[in-house]
């Protein structure tokens, strides 16, 4: 019985060795960056082309406009920050009542978590930016304004807390029955063997997957440049504008901002690589 299983997994091995790989590599960042440069070469002698004294080069276009973009980029990691701070506190809430004994709480919760998780994220924020009210009446009598990118936040917020409360609900079950029992035996209560037993093991399990998804989520929040919200994106296309709305400008443009997502991104790949297999569970 156990020769099978060793051929099949020697194919699968061999399969996967000629199928491209997903994940971030360093040479990503040298091909984006040779790219921009490409392109701002090309899009300069483009501009040349025209001779006389036209508007400047893409690359001093470029350069002028790179601190409006990254206040742009604050943006779009404060909101990452925000969004995921929010979704890790109501996924872990959903993840637990999915595993709650009544089932007054647990289907509520599994409609929830399976509603969000299958949903496309521009559906959610264009749902979220139109049906929440631009002003909140405070009970004191005042009003908090709730501007674009707060609602846009809260959008992003929902899908990752849906795909983090599965993480919970997995990371719990994954955790050997042996373990309840033998707190049960011990005369812990549920609560007890979940909290001071249980938990602390999730929480090995749940780390890779919680930064992958915060690395998803901040590539995603440029899709609220769509709605108005200056982030990075948005930031990008006012200053093409200003700068003459000129087509050379679009490809060095989204270069950069590739290159700026990949800068932050790639390292945040690398270090979930190595606390994976750190944590590495034993099948």
């Amino acid at each position: 019985m156990k020769a099978p299983v060793k051929a099949f997994r020697i194919d699968v091995e061999a399969v996967s060795s000629f199928l491209p790989s997903r994940a971030l590599r360093g040479w990503h960042g040298i091909l984006l960056l040779a790219l921009l440069l490409t392109s701002l070469a090309i899009a300069t002698a483009h501009a040349q082309s025209g001779g006389g004294t036209g508007p400047q080069s893409p690359l001093a276009t470029l350069i002028e406009w790179i601190p409006f973009i990254l206040r742009g980029f604050l943006l779009n990691l404060g909101m990452s920050f925000l969004a995921m701070a929010i979704a890790t506190v109501l996924g872990i809430g959903l993840g637990l009542l999915q595993l709650s004994r009544t089932r007054f709480l647990s289907v509520p919760a599994w409609l929830v978590t399976h509603l969000f998780r299958n949903s496309p994220w521009l559906v959610i924020l264009f749902v979220v930016m139109l049906l929440v009210p631009f002003e909140l009446q405070l009970p004191g009598g005042g009003t908090f304004v709730m501007s674009d990118w707060l609602k846009a936040t809260f959008a992003f917020s929902l899908p990752v807390m849906a795909n983090l409360s599965e993480i919970v609900r997995g990371a719990i079950v994954s955790i050997p029955k042996g373990q309840w029992e033998s707190a049960e035996s011990l005369a812990f209560t549920h609560g007890q063997t979940l909290r001071w037993i249980i938990l602390p093991q999730c929480v090995k399990r749940a780390i890779p997957p919680w930064m992958n998804w915060y690395a998803l989520l901040a590539m995603a929040t440029p899709m609220a440049s769509i709605l108005g919200v200056r982030e990075a994106v948005g930031n990008a296309q006012a200053a093409m504008e200003a700068a003459g709305a000129r087509p050379e400008l679009l490809v060095p443009f989204y270069l950069f901002l590739l290159l700026l997502f990949f800068a932050y991104i790639y390292p945040i790949s690398i270090w979930t690589r190595m606390i994976e297999r750190k944590y590495a569970v034993e099948s």
